[in-house]
């Protein structure tokens, strides 16, 4: 192979061990995405420094090398076509080479050997450019803590492919790529656009096709076997559904499957699942004219640089505040439960006298989005301009999928034609059905004739199929998949353009919601009220692992909630305002949002003051309290729990300390804090306490002495000595 091929395929060995200058958490100014053709056109190469991706462009395109330059890791084991279509029923890969004998790893004098895959749709240029919107966002930037850019900066490549003779004639596949800046995350995802004089069917695309490194070496076992060892890789897809609220339970785009061509791997019955499948396993089915185009949900890649819990969340979080900001958009939410106007308008009232920002007529409230007369649509204009006035964002609960229309609009059986006995809720609308069209036709109207803001969608598309031919939004049960998630993406992201404010109980970030349960089971609020409050605690250690504070949301009844009676109840608020008041500083030291549901906020005057205090602490330090969580001791109720806020851009954190028991804490805490980029000494100030100077040590940590009364909370901050 010439020297100069082989230079252009792979960087030094030398470059590729070279440590990243700085830890990517902490200071990531300097990873700047760029793409760049080698001199002699054989491959281009997109890099941030953080990782590579490297594409060989002759005899056709195909990835020759994925690299984790974090941890001086080849990711890739073999060589795979760029993407794969189905049209009118034929298959064809994207790209690709062929001729790799041994699939454990590729060595980069075998790259001249091999050869372009017979039948494949073939390279014809590229283009590389900057980062683009993928959807519209104005956001509320009353509720964004710190600046957000919209769309990440970074680079974009597309490589264009077009069938030979024996393909469909005018057929181009364009690979997009979108590589950030300043995090190790890129996007990938296919379009298809129809130039022949003829329409075609697109029965089938992979978007994606990794053969990756094995996250372990087992010889027997099955994939949850596999499923024990972390990957060095997060995968995530627009394409999500499922009535989940983790990201990677809800992955219908998204499977790590067998590599039916690693013949040479260790398991015995070759079952190691690590080959990397990225799009629906049903359809799309759609029908492409001539000239129009189809696109494909992006999929994104985020690369880990260790096994550690801690810091593979961050970065995941970090990717969701990178490519979904608005899931930092974080109001106070007051749900109110009656939507008669006087109750409505008092809620308002008593939102805007504490500081609550956003308020949400209920579930069981009577507020009925799909109601369009022009009076209920006038008392709603009015209701949102009262709140408006007062400076409060207003709207309501919809239930989309958990329920029956019926038979003429439900999601149908391919099994039996008719609906029930299958759907993810039993029963459930297709979004396709002249029901579905008509239903979303009436929440744009409402939105765009009351002026409301928010939307509160339960039950959303689940993901159902549905063997109709009747319903006039797909054409049968190849399509009605993809139709439906189209649909109900559209109208996410519809809503994102208006700055309508998104709380969807389904992992639809990506796709433009803004917030999804933090995870909690809801017939634990019928609790005694002290057993609420560790659990809640709880909830929120545990979800902030994989979301950032502001992703998720909590409940706190204020009025009882499936059951529990006085016992598990807030209300009358006056009397349980220690309580009130540890509800408060639970959640809102998080940065966590609740759901607090019930027909007012404050019953007296002492209660409206404590409402008003707490919401004026979080406020006055809102984007210390939003920042990402660094995990310390878990809630069990035998001890103090606790974890520390970061903002290493601001080069400061917060310290917050529960004690749940009957006595007060004295003590010095060890808090890791080499993620706040604090430095080796720091000022640390408390509610009550006077400010220290402290040392960092060499590892990042420091002790804090901590003094935390019974049953209530301290708060430290700490900043980098200036």
């Amino acid at each position: 192979m010439p020297t100069s091929l082989l230079v252009a395929a792979f960087v030094s060995l030398a470059s590729v061990a070279a440590a990243p200058p700085s830890d990517w958490l902490v200071d990531a100014s300097t990873f700047r995405a760029e793409a760049t053709l080698a001199e002699d056109a054989s491959s281009i190469t997109l890099t941030n420094g953080l990782l590579r991706r490297t594409i060989r462009l002759t005899p056709n395109a195909a990835t020759i090398a994925f690299d984790n330059l974090m941890t001086d890791a080849a990711e890739l084991r073999s060589v795979r076509p760029e993407a794969m279509v189905t049209i009118d029923g034929t298959a064809y890969p994207v790209g690709g080479l062929d001729g790799q004998t041994v699939h454990n790893f590729l060595r980069p004098e075998s790259i001249s050997q091999l050869t372009a895959i017979d039948g494949a749709f073939e390279y014809i240029g590229q283009r590389i450019g900057r980062t683009k919107e993928r959807l519209a966002w104005k956001p509320r930037t009353q509720w964004l803590s710190r600046p957000v850019t919209w769309p990440p900066p970074g680079v974009s490549l597309d490589l264009d492919f077009r069938a030979d003779d024996r393909g469909p004639a005018g057929v181009t596949v364009t690979v997009h790529y979108e590589l950030f800046d300043s995090i190790p995350l890129l996007a990938k995802w296919i379009s298809v656009t129809n130039g022949g004089a003829s329409p075609i069917t697109l029965d089938a695309f992979r978007s994606e096709l990794l053969a990756w490194v094995e996250p372990a070496s087992l010889v027997g076992g099955s994939a949850l076997d596999f499923a024990t060892y972390p990957r060095s890789i997060h995968v995530e897809s627009e394409y999500a559904f499922g009535g989940s609220m983790e990201a990677g339970t809800s992955a219908p785009g998204v499977r790590w499957i067998d590599d039916p061509l690693y013949a040479t791997q260790v398991h015995y019955d070759r079952h190691t699942p690590c080959l990397l499948e990225c799009g629906p396993t049903v359809g799309p089915g759609v029908t492409i004219a001539p000239g129009d185009r189809f696109e494909s949900p992006r999929v994104f890649e985020l690369l880990y640089d260790s096994t550690d819990r801690e810091r593979r969340g961050l970065a995941q979080r970090r990717m969701y505040r990178t490519i979904a900001p608005w899931v930092q958009e974080n109001p106070l939410i007051f749900h109110v439960g009656s939507s008669e106007p006087a109750a409505v308008r008092a809620a308002i009232d008593q939102a805007a006298e504490v500081g609550f920002e956003l308020l949400i007529m209920t579930f069981g409230s009577g507020f009925d989005i799909e109601r369009s007369d022009a009076a209920y649509r006038t008392q709603l204009k009015e209701l949102a301009d009262y709140a408006h006035a007062k400076g409060v964002a207003l709207g309501g609960y919809s239930l989309l999928a958990s329920r029956s229309i019926d038979a003429a609009n439900d999601v149908v059986n391919p099994a039996t034609g008719k609906p029930g006995g299958f759907a993810v809720f039993g029963n459930s609308p297709c979004l396709g059905s002249p029901w579905g069209e008509r239903y979303f036709e009436t929440l744009r109207a409402a939105f765009e004739s009351t002026g409301l803001d928010v939307l509160e969608h339960d039950g959303s598309y689940p993901g159902d199929v549905c063997a109709s031919t009747e319903h006039p939004g797909h054409r049968g049960l190849a399509d009605s998949q993809w139709r439906q998630w189209t649909t109900i993406a559209n109208f996410y992201r519809w809503c994102r353009a208006r700055g309508i404010y998104l709380n969807v109980p389904d992992w639809y970030y990506l796709a433009g919601a803004n917030k999804c349960a933090m995870g909690y089971r809801e017939t634990n609020w019928s609790l005694p009220r002290a057993d609420q409050e560790i659990i809640e605690r709880q909830n929120i250690f545990d979800g902030t692992w994989s979301k950032t504070p502001s992703m998720g949301w909590m409940f706190v009844p204020l009025m009882q909630y499936h059951g529990g009676g006085p016992a598990a109840t807030i209300e009358p608020l006056d009397e349980h305002r220690d309580h009130y008041r540890r509800r408060l500083d639970n959640l809102l030291s998080a940065g966590v949002q609740a759901c607090f549901r019930g027909p007012r906020l404050y019953d007296t005057d002492a209660t409206r003051d404590l409402v008003r205090e707490r919401v004026a602490w979080f406020k006055a330090n809102r984007r210390i309290l939003e920042s990402d969580i660094v995990h310390g001791r878990r809630p069990d109720g035998r001890d103090i729990d606790w974890f520390v806020h970061v903002d290493p851009e601001a080069r400061e954190a917060m310290l917050i300390v529960h004690n749940p028991t009957g006595s007060l804490v004295k003590r010095d805490l060890r808090v890791n804090l080499a993620l706040a980029g604090i430095g080796e000494s720091a000022r640390v100030a408390g509610d009550s306490a006077p400010e220290i100077e402290v040392i960092v040590d060499p590892s990042g940590h420091l002790l804090v002495p901590i003094t935390v009364p019974a049953g209530d909370m301290a708060w430290y901050k700490v900043q980098a000595k200036r």
